[in-house]
């Protein structure tokens, strides 16, 4: 693949675009990702493996050695007009390519259109012991500049980057045996991070005041993962030419409602979608846990658990399908800025704020259920994994590095002409039919 030093072929724009990137040698693809990105020879190096044994010793407690992940990167994705190549860590074979494939379909539609709102997250203080609740209630929301003040003086730098304290809420709850607690919600503007650190620390240093007002006793100051003020939404239309036809069209938006009917497919569609948010997520240094808790709980905040993702046909037969879900993540603090493979990934995505961060989450989110939906309603999700299986059967029966794509090509296609499953067995014999010397 000849280039022009930008990331993309000759006679082209920079751009995300690329046609068989898979094909291309590991070499062959750093060197579009480093001319894409902009990035050194130091930081591509990095790739081989950054994180020193004395670094992870300092991010965690009782280090013993380190985990790696296969660090693939998504192409051709255009969301909001701009070009990212998008870093994704996982271990699940098909994501990847998924994501690249539905990126370009989506790229011959007008790409992807996302959004997130501003960076809010909750910090709650559970009031407990308090005699008149709906009175105390009321006491806290009265003194609110108070709090609020004594809130922003924990972190002035915050606010010269546009964060801080903007609110505070209270409600009451109630047990089932009849006991009620007071809520206090400190809303807080993080700006670029994540903010868990920042929001612990103003609800720990409102709670004495709290416990004055209200006569009760904070029992618990924690930021909550459900962030209902941190939402990320996307949209796309795709053309039914694009993506197969009328029919299929049809099919996906049954699957669509399907899952709107019934929990047990909501969860597995949802989970379709986490695939590609938390392998970014991953990628790049941020609370993959926390953005799992608070996109299932926002899907279950109605009483029922709805997916995350819907699809629709419009008036003129496309298909829309629209996102909507939390996503809490930063680009300042935390591992995003220890870990050096992780400032990498943030380099090659070439975001600016947080909030850009969440679109692309939730635009790659969206176009990673779109490939699963089509793929289970035409040729079915095992088609698409076979070779990807194969390939991994192939290094778990030793086959020769050199070799495993050799033989995983011959075994999908033996698989094809006598009717067998993708098994070790089917594998083997392929080997043995190369003549090939397994690795002990």
């Amino acid at each position: 693949m000849k280039e022009d030093g930008k990331g993309s072929r000759l006679g082209e724009a920079r751009t995300s675009r690329i046609s068989g990137f898979y094909k291309l040698s590991i070499e062959e693809r750093r060197k579009f990702v480093k001319n894409f990105a902009n990035l050194s020879d130091d930081e591509i190096k990095l790739l081989d493996g950054a994180l020193s044994i004395d670094l992870a010793d300092k991010m965690i407690e009782n280090v013993i050695g380190k985990m790696e992940l296969p660090l693939g990167v998504a192409v051709n994705f255009l969301i909001n007009g701009k070009d990212y190549l998008v870093p994704m860590a996982l271990e699940e074979p098909s994501v990847v390519a998924a994501a690249s494939y539905m990126a370009k379909i989506a790229r011959e539609n007008g790409g992807v259109r996302a959004e997130a709102s501003d960076p809010i997250m909750i910090g709650q203080v559970h009031l407990a012991q308090i005699d008149d609740v709906e009175g105390a209630k009321k006491a806290v929301l009265e003194r609110k500049g108070e709090l609020l003040k004594v809130a922003e003086a924990q972190d002035p730098t915050l606010l010269k980057y546009g964060g801080g304290p903007v609110d505070i809420e209270a409600r009451v709850v109630e047990h089932e045996e009849g006991e009620k607690f007071l809520v206090v919600h400190l809303l807080v503007n993080c700006a670029d991070a994540m903010g868990a650190n920042l929001v612990n620390t103003m609800i720990e240093a409102i709670a004495p005041i709290l416990e004055e007002i209200t006569g009760g006793k904070a029992i618990l100051k924690i930021i909550s993962n459900l962030a209902v003020y941190r939402i990320a939404r996307a949209e796309v239309k795709i053309r039914p030419e694009t993506i197969g036809g009328e029919g299929v069209v049809d099919r996906i938006v049954l699957a669509s409602k399907m899952a709107e009917a019934d929990v047990f497919r909501a969860v597995t569609h949802n989970k379709g979608i986490m695939n590609g948010i938390t392998a970014i997520a991953l990628a790049t240094g941020n609370d993959t846990r926390a953005i799992e808790a608070g996109a299932h709980g926002y899907a279950a905040m109605n009483g029922k658990y709805k997916p995350l993702a819907i699809w629709r046909k419009d008036e003129e037969g496309n298909l829309v399908g629209k996102i909507e879900l939390p996503i809490q993540v930063g680009i300042v603090g935390g591992a995003t800025r220890v870990h050096p493979v992780a400032k990498l990934n943030l380099k090659i995505l070439g975001v600016k704020s947080a909030r850009e961060l969440a679109e692309i989450m939730a635009a790659v989110g969206l176009l990673q259920n779109l490939a699963a939906l089509r793929a289970i309603v035409t040729e079915g999700i095992q088609r698409g994994h076979m070779e990807l299986h194969a390939r991994n059967l192939a290094i778990m029966a030793g086959t020769p590095t050199e070799k495993v794509d050799e033989v995983a090509e011959r075994a999908v296609e033996k698989a094809g002409k006598e009717g067998r499953k993708m098994t070790m067995d089917l594998v083997r014999d392929v080997i043995k039919e190369l003549g090939l010397e397994p690795k002990s």
